[in-house]
């Protein structure tokens, strides 16, 4: 399986020296909520050092790891998809800095420069995909164990 697209990595530098135009740099603490699901995604980040770890509530106030993410990561797509909503909860396993990108911000961007739009978006795509396989290989090696210890 390919390894993970970090996004800074992947744009050109132009495009990248734009976009580190209008980030900034935040940091959260362990066991710090980043967002929950349903609430507005109006942002994004990149990590730059510390784990976070995506959450999906299942019961009550019981909730479920579904990925763990780490510097260079993207954390936060929800922004550039309508209805603008948190897919999944995020929260800082250990202290976190990021650069953060406000979704405003960067649709202005893109809104003057089509090309750097095109390319964002298919970078957030791969990341949005190599995702979705890992988390299905995961999901099969789970399951194929489970089904052969009985």
């Amino acid at each position: 399986m390919p390894t993970a697209l970090r996004l800074l990595h992947a744009l050109s530098a132009d495009h990248r020296d734009r976009l580190m135009g209008v980030a900034r740099e935040v940091s959260f603490p362990a066991d710090g909520r980043i967002f929950e699901a349903g609430g507005t995604a109006d942002r994004f980040w990149v990590v730059r050092s510390g784990t976070v770890s995506l959450d999906q509530q299942v019961v009550g106030d019981r909730r479920i790891s579904v990925a763990t993410l780490g510097p260079g990561d993207l954390l936060g797509w929800s922004w550039l998809f309508p209805p603008h909503r948190w897919d999944f909860g995020a929260e800082a396993f250990s202290p976190v800095r990021a650069y953060e990108f406000e979704a405003d911000s960067v649709n202005g961007l893109c809104a003057d420069d089509p090309a750097l739009e095109l390319s964002l978006t298919r970078t957030i795509a791969a990341i949005l995909a190599h995702r979705l396989e890992t988390t299905r290989a995961a999901l099969i090696e789970r399951y194929a164990h489970h089904g052969n210890s009985g």
